[in-house]
């Protein structure tokens, strides 16, 4: 099979395209022919090492994909192969666990399937497993324009909590209102202060849930914009510098910090976040794509270190069948 992988551990340039062998699938494991794969920023800290996680090698590249099951051509898809000793996505053959697997709504195109599995179910296993969001309550989204932002946006609008978001500019600000933000404060400046100061007078009372897809706030500075049992999510950041943090204001108004990573979600979890993303692939939820070929898998994790996507879901086309 033609696949995109890796020998060792390290920078992009580690990345080949070739031909490896067909996988033999085990007990409990399906069979997959992939059609598309994405390229998420998780799997760039997996081939790096940055993020520590048994991998065999040579490791095949990338967590999510939609394809076909060998045995009965029916479309599913699954957001949990690369990392923990299971092979990745991008290639033209993967062995699936059979109870990380699930089935594609008819009539969703796979390239705009596989954009969402990510940053979609990262949003609602961190919400509503980890930070325990619940309807009335106030989010506050720091970086509401990204993929992770904007599914946390509509699922916390979905759930009846009151939303806040920050983003970059005017058009970035209506892309956050339209995926169900209630208000958003434009997060332009160079002093990351001053969106602290917008957010204090939004919510005078306090945020519920402080959730920083940016990594660029250290939760110290966040705990002052919490409610009474208000909660910080942490959900990026991995290598940012180390910060102070006074566990005053966590003690006398029972605050917390939650450290959350997709990586270790449950398969109950990543089940029941499966239903959600469905429904709302169903219901028509896309994130925009920017579709490369298979080859070009080291170009596109590239682009994601780089930051130079424009706002769009990378995407590894594996099936020429595929549009």
């Amino acid at each position: 099979m033609r696949a995109a992988y890796v020998e060792r551990l390290g920078p992009a340039s580690e990345i080949r395209y070739g031909e490896l062998p067909d996988p033999r699938c085990g007990p409990g494991e399906v069979a997959v022919r992939v059609a598309a794969a994405a390229v998420d920023g998780v799997d760039t800290f997996v081939r790096s090492g940055a993020y520590a996680t048994p991998v065999p090698l040579p490791l095949v590249l990338g967590r999510d994909l939609v394809g076909k099951t060998v045995e009965s051509d029916t479309w599913v898809w699954t957001n949990s192969l690369g990392h923990d000793g299971r092979q990745g996505a991008s290639a033209e053959l993967a062995c699936v666990p059979a109870d990380r697997l699930y089935p594609l709504p008819e009539g969703v195109d796979p390239l705009e399937a596989v954009a969402v599995l990510h940053p979609a179910a990262t949003a609602y296993t961190g919400l509503v497993h980890h930070a325990r969001l619940r309807p009335g309550e106030t989010l506050f989204v720091e970086g509401g324009n990204g993929a992770v932002g904007r599914c946390l946006i509509r699922l916390a609008a979905g759930l009846g909590a009151r939303v806040i978001a920050s983003a970059r500019g005017a058009a970035k600000a209506e892309t956050c209102r339209a995926f169900g933000a209630h208000t958003v404060i434009d997060s332009t400046s160079a002093d990351p202060r001053a969106a602290l100061a917008a957010l204090a007078e939004l919510a005078p009372d306090g945020v519920d849930v402080y959730c920083d897809t940016t990594g660029r706030t250290p939760p110290g500075q966040a705990v002052p914009t919490l409610a009474v049992r208000g909660r910080v999510l942490v959900m990026a950041g991995l290598g940012g510098d180390p910060a102070p943090l006074d566990a005053g204001p966590l003690y006398v108004h029972d605050r917390s910090i939650i450290g959350f990573v997709i990586s270790l979600a449950t398969t109950e979890e990543l089940a029941e976040a499966a239903e959600w993303i469905n429904a709302e692939l169903t219901a028509g939820l896309r994130l925009g794509t920017r579709v490369m070929n298979l080859e070009r898998a080291r170009e596109a994790h590239e682009a994601v270190e780089s930051g130079t996507r424009d706002g769009r879901r990378l995407i590894l086309r594996v099936s020429r069948a595929v549009r």
